[in-house]
């Protein structure tokens, strides 16, 4: 896969990456494909490995909904539910940008992902270097950190208490970001996500 490289010197530089991660701000990315769709307000879409069953039926509905809306989405797309939710939105016209858990060195775009290349609603960035390439859990940490920081807007479907998840919520919460959720994770809405309905 094809790429480019942008420094931090470098006046295309997302600033958001600086303004939330400071001295954690990747020194260079990596992108393929539309770079413009970093300026379309992405909302961030995470959620928890284990998901239950009557938050994965909501969380189909509201990918159908972001689908139908055209709202532009941002995520690692990591876990079992961000998965299902990818292929859902690349069969859609709203713009995607996905960040992997490693470099964009040596990476084989998926065949579901072509179209969408092709037709400039999809880009894909890693804040990682060429010698990473395969992700750990800290890897994925910080893959979420940059996520979030690249995004508008953050919906986190679920987060089991005292999870990652949840002290990933809590941070993104204290930057001053608009965190959304369902109102079952009243762990989150304590920590002051907001709740949405569908």
């Amino acid at each position: 896969m094809e790429y480019k490289k942008t420094d931090q010197k470098e006046e295309n530089y997302p600033p958001e990456l600086r303004r939330y991660l400071g001295a954690e701000a990747p020194s260079r990315i990596q992108v393929t494909g539309n770079s413009d769709l970093l300026q379309r307000k992405p909302l961030a879409l995470f959620s928890s490995i284990k998901c239950p069953g009557s938050l994965i039926l909501k969380t189909y509905d509201l990918a159908q909904r972001l689908r139908g809306d055209r709202v532009p989405v941002i995520g690692g797309f990591h876990s079992p539910m961000e998965k299902e939710c990818l292929l859902l939105l690349l069969r859609g016209s709203q713009p995607v940008i996905v960040s992997p858990n490693r470099t964009l060195s040596g990476m084989r775009l998926p065949a579901e992902w072509k179209k969408p290349i092709s037709e400039d609603r999809l880009l894909i960035v890693s804040p990682f270097d060429e010698k990473l390439r395969r992700g750990t859990v800290q890897t994925a940490l910080y893959r979420n950190k940059f996520v979030a920081a690249l995004a508008d807007r953050i919906f986190i479907t679920y987060a089991s208490p005292n999870s990652k998840t949840e002290a990933f919520c809590r941070q993104v919460v204290e930057w001053g970001k608009k965190v959304y959720t369902f109102e079952e994770n009243k762990n989150l809405l304590k920590l002051g996500a907001q709740p949405y309905h569908l």
